[in-house]
This record gives C-alpha cells, sequence and structure tokens, in this order.
C-alpha cells in the first residue's frame, strides 16, 4: 500500500505570501520616508534590474514611475531612503491605481492616512 504524503500545514495562498512580504518591508510611520524630492534618482540594480533606472523627480509620470517602482521591489531601507512622505500623500490617489492590489493593501492597512487622500493637487 502506498504511503499518502500530508503536510501538517496547509500552503499558504499566494496572495497572503505577497502580503506578507510587502508588509515585511514597510517603515515603521510614514514619517521614516525622507527621500528626494527634485533631481535625478537612480534605482540600484536590485530594485530596477533592467529598462529604466534614472527618474526626474521633477517629471510627474517619471516620479509615479519611479514609486511604482520602489513599493513593488524596493527594500525597506530602499523605502525610506527613496520615496517622499510628502510626495507618497500627494501621489497616492493616482498611485494606488497604478500599483499591485497586494502592495495597495498592505500601504493602506499599515496607514490609514492613505485612504483619507481622495483627489490628488495639480502637478
Amino acid at each position: 500500500m502506498a504511503q499518502q504524503l500530508s503536510s501538517p500545514v496547509p500552503p499558504a495562498k499566494a496572495g497572503e505570501v505577497l502580503r506578507t512580504r510587502y508588509a515585511d518591508r514597510l517603515p515603521a510611520s510614514l514619517g521614516e520616508l525622507t527621500g528626494p524630492t527634485s533631481g535625478l534618482v537612480t534605482l540600484p540594480p536590485h530594485i530596477a534590474w533592467s529598462g529604466l533606472r534614472t527618474y526626474d523627480l521633477d517629471r510627474p509620470r517619471q516620479r509615479m514611475s519611479l514609486y511604482r517602482t520602489v513599493l513593488a521591489e524596493g527594500l525597506r531601507d530602499d523605502l525610506r531612503d527613496l520615496l517622499d512622505q510628502h510626495l507618497l500623500l500627494t501621489q497616492w490617489p493616482v498611485l494606488r491605481t497604478l500599483i499591485s492590489r497586494h502592495v495597495r493593501q498592505v500601504w493602506e492597512d499599515a496607514f490609514p492616512r492613505l485612504t483619507t487622500r481622495t483627489s490628488s493637487p495639480a502637478a
């Protein structure tokens, strides 16, 4: 008779794994986000391993793209060093529609202040 292998713990769902991964990277507060607010920023290879790596924060589309990339791929120190609290709050109403559902949920659960941002000021 063949032995049936079973796991004592059911495997985690992909969404749970992703949410845990993003939650583990969060800063303790939005105040820790003290990155640059203007000029050129070059992302390290572990965040942007192909394509565009240097972004001009003075160009709204490039700034949005940088934030999207850092939120998805950055580690905790990257988030603190590359993102700025004011820029994140200002961009959040649009940015939240461009990032994955898992990233959005983790950030909004951790920082309810983001969910109160209903409209973005003109860039």
